[in-house]
C-alpha cells in the first residue's frame, strides 16, 4: 500500500472526476458537492481498508456511489416541483408510421464503440441528461450508469414499476434523439 500521503495526494487528485460524476447522477452541483465530500471523508476513514486490490479510483468510486444512492433517497423524500411534473405529454409518435415502423429511419452511428471513447461525447451526453426531467434522468442514471434493478430504483425514487419503466422509455427516447441532432448528426 502507498504512503498515507501518496494515497491522499492521490484521492485528492481524483476529486474532479469524482465531481463530475457525482454531479451527472445528481444533477445537482450542491448535492454533489456533499456527497462527494461524504466520499472523500469515508475513503480517508477506511484508508486503512484500501489493500490496493482494486484501482484507487474504482474503490473511490463505489463508496461515491454508496453516497449518491444516500442522495437520492434524500431527495426522493422532498416533494417534487410542479414544472418538474413527469407526465409531460411526449411527441414520440411522430416518429413512427402507423404500421410501427419508423417514419423516417434514424441515422446510422458509424462506431458507437469509438465514439464512447471521446471525452466530447461525454459532455455531450451531459447536455442531453441535463434537458430531461430531474427523477426522469435520475432513474435513468440509477439503471445505466449504477446499475440498480427496477424494484431498486422504485424504492429509492417511490414509484411503481410501471412508472418506472414509462420513465425509463422516455429518457432513452428522449436521449437517443438528443444524441442525434447533437452527436451522431454531426
Amino acid at each position: 500500500m502507498p504512503p498515507a500521503t501518496d494515497i491522499r495526494a492521490q484521492i485528492e487528485a481524483l476529486r474532479p472526476y469524482l465531481l463530475r460524476f457525482a454531479s451527472l447522477q445528481l444533477r445537482d452541483a450542491a448535492a454533489a458537492e456533499d456527497a462527494v465530500q461524504e466520499a472523500l471523508l469515508a475513503a480517508l476513514a477506511g484508508e486503512a481498508s484500501f489493500a490496493g486490490r482494486a484501482n484507487l479510483r474504482t474503490w473511490l468510486t463505489g463508496i461515491l456511489k454508496h453516497k449518491i444512492v444516500d442522495a437520492i433517497r434524500r431527495q426522493a423524500r422532498e416533494p417534487l416541483l410542479p414544472q418538474e411534473s413527469e407526465d409531460a405529454p411526449d411527441d414520440f409518435d411522430a416518429l413512427f408510421e402507423r404500421n410501427g415502423h419508423w417514419s423516417e429511419r434514424p441515422a446510422r452511428w458509424g462506431n458507437p464503440d469509438g465514439a464512447l471513447e471521446q471525452a466530447q461525447f461525454f459532455r455531450a451526453l451531459e447536455a442531453c441528461l441535463e434537458r430531461l426531467p430531474a427523477r426522469t434522468a435520475q432513474a435513468f442514471m440509477l439503471r445505466e450508469h449504477l446499475g440498480l434493478e427496477t424494484s431498486e430504483i422504485c424504492k429509492e425514487l417511490e414509484i411503481t414499476p410501471t412508472h418506472c419503466w414509462v420513465m425509463l422509455y422516455r429518457a432513452r427516447m428522449t436521449l437517443r434523439d438528443c444524441l442525434q441532432q447533437t452527436w451522431f448528426g454531426k
